[in-house]
């Protein structure tokens, strides 16, 4: 048998399982509970495969906008702990996605695809990305604690960058940004011993000017392992990143991630292949297809451009057929990760003149 036949395999029975504890009333949530009463068909009886969530109706996002929260909560996890994570928000309500120990599992799976060499173990992090109430600031520091470290992080308002940006007040904008780079400068120099950074593309690329700026470099500063995420990730970046900010010595891994997926791993980026970056999801808790832009239910040939449908399947949370604010192209399965990854990810075109960017 394939790895890639075993790995669809595995996703169906994980399909199966998902199903049958999110719509059972001892264990299920009852926002899927109220609309299995609505359907006029049984999802435990009737799914048996991952084609088979595609009975279900379009998941609409302006489900994840506004409460009661508690009805994303399943009963079978009704007395844990709960977080609340938040994504977008610059305008309106922001969607929310309440968490128990997905962000830690989905960390410490991501955590097992880093090299040690480059990321050690004992090792103290810098956190350079969004803090207030995005999963990312937890989930780095959870990384770098079970990694046996220590997360040092800054103060970083994205809703404000954007807003700025949005208003025109590039001054400003600036004035921001040098704020928040003084902050990780002033930690990098204060004798933490810190080895391994999170941060964004553009952060990254300030980050190193601005030490650049003071006579030393990333390298210099004691950083060797740097993972980093965001639509801004490109082979052109990727090369730049590598031959100027970086250099010989510091291992950068781009991911693509969110609050619903997760994070998806990267193919090792090298010169030899273009820089190209192409991503794949962590099946089976996560599933990611690039779709036809007239028809989501159509994935498209490989090569092929489409836009980003995300399912998520996990005991916490069970989302079906998600579209992203994302487009790319459909990368075929490889030894490592044996099903579909998406290439080339940015913002989504009937909406990217309307989506700023920010510090990602």
């Amino acid at each position: 048998m394939s790895s890639t036949t075993e790995a669809k395999n595995r996703l169906d029975a994980h399909v199966r399982e998902i199903i049958q504890w999110h719509f059972s009333p001892e264990t299920g949530c009852p926002f899927w509970l109220e609309k299995a009463a609505q359907l006029g068909w049984d999802p435990r009886k009737e799914i048996h495969s991952y084609e088979d969530l595609r009975r279900f109706p379009p998941f609409e996002d302006e489900w994840l906008r506004g409460g009661p929260v508690r009805r994303w909560i399943p009963k079978g996890l009704a007395d844990k702990p709960a977080f609340v994570f938040e994504t977008g928000g610059t305008t309106g309500v922001p969607k929310s996605r309440v968490a128990i120990e997905d962000f830690r599992i989905d960390y410490e799976m991501f955590s097992d695809t880093l090299p040690d060499q480059y990321f050690p173990r004992g090792s103290n992090w810098l956190m350079l990305g969004p803090s207030g109430p995005r999963r990312l600031r937890l989930a780095v520091e959870h990384l770098c604690q079970h990694r046996g470290g220590i997360c040092f992080c800054v103060d970083l308002d994205p809703r404000w960058v954007i807003k700025l940006i949005k208003m025109g007040f590039m001054e400003e904008l600036e004035r921001y940004k040098a704020h928040v780079i003084e902050q990780a400068v002033t930690i990098l120099g204060a004798g933490h011993d810190i080895r391994c950074l999170f941060t964004t593309p553009k952060l990254l690329e300030s980050l190193a000017e601005e030490l650049e700026n003071r006579g030393t470099s990333v390298r210099e500063a004691g950083i060797t392992g740097i993972f980093a995420g965001g639509t801004e990730f490109t082979p052109q970046y990727t090369r730049f990143a590598t031959e100027e900010l970086l250099g010989d010595g510091i291992y950068l891994t781009p991911t693509y991630g969110n609050t619903l997926m997760g994070l998806a791993c990267s193919r090792p980026v090298c010169a030899a292949d273009g820089y190209k970056i192409s991503y794949y999801a962590p099946q089976p808790r996560a599933v990611i297809e690039v779709v036809s832009f007239d028809d989501p239910n159509r994935v498209v040939d490989y090569g092929k451009t489409g836009r980003v449908r995300l399912t998520t399947l996990t005991k916490e949370t069970f989302i079906p057929g998600f579209l992203e604010r994302d487009e790319g192209e459909r990368e075929p399965p490889y030894e490592k990760y044996p099903w579909d990854g998406v290439s080339g990810v940015r913002p989504f075109r009937k909406l990217a003149a309307g989506t700023t960017v920010g510090v990602y």
